[in-house]
């Protein structure tokens, strides 16, 4: 036993050492991935939402290649599940709210 507690300050270093890098990686993505949008951020943000709008009326979702409407269906179904977590979070219960 006190071999293991003698190796816990090398095994520590070497985790930190390890996972600089990644750490390093994750951050740099974090940074740009995770930030709120910018002010300078809105008319891109409407350019889009009316490229979509005009996308469906207009029916160019039709062709669209199966791979470009799978990865389509995959963001649709992560914003649904981020809604529905968000909703597990804002109500402090899996199933249900208290009435």
């Amino acid at each position: 036993m006190s071999k293991l507690i003698a190796q816990v300050p090398v095994l520590a270093g070497r985790l930190i050492q390890e996972s600089r890098p990644k750490l390093n990686t994750f951050w740099k993505y974090a940074k740009v991935e995770l930030s709120p949008p910018t002010p300078a951020d809105i008319p891109q943000i409407r350019a889009g939402i009316g490229r979509l709008i005009s996308g469906a009326k207009n029916g160019t979702w039709k062709n669209l290649t199966v791979k470009e409407a799978w990865l389509n269906t995959l963001v649709g179904v992560e914003v649904l599940c981020w809604f529905y977590v968000g909703e597990c979070i804002g109500k402090r219960h899996i199933v249900g709210y208290d009435v």
